[in-house]
């Protein structure tokens, strides 16, 4: 599907309809999933220790797809969400986001 802004194009795949693989395809992965581990050619790719890996973060140009939602909120919660100004649906996705990540962090599921 195509979807078409002011001066950008974006591509999204249907991952629940992708094209079926070709014989050299299924070939290909065949082969690569009989090789061992000490075969693996990793001389292209970095590698990484632990201390880097542990200040990584998601690049700053990162964004996530939006999706529309209806839910329900405490009026006075609303309300606060309001008085801070213009926003507050950004407000209360950050908000969200910042519990999620916490909540992500600590291993903690939701109930």
């Amino acid at each position: 599907m195509r979807k078409k802004s002011a001066e950008n194009i974006r591509y999204e795949v249907d991952l629940d309809n992708l094209p079926p693989l070709t014989d050299k395809q299924k070939a290909e992965l065949e082969a690569l999933s009989q090789l061992p581990d000490e075969e693996i050619d990793y001389s292209d790719i970095a590698a990484l220790a632990d201390d880097k890996l542990e200040h990584m973060a998601r690049g700053r140009l990162y964004r996530p797809v939006k999706q529309q939602i209806t839910a329900r909120v405490d009026a006075d919660v609303l309300e606060w969400l309001k008085s801070q100004g213009k926003g507050y649906q950004a407000r209360m996705n950050a908000i969200l986001r910042r519990e999620m990540l916490a909540s992500v962090r600590s291993g903690k599921q939701a109930r």
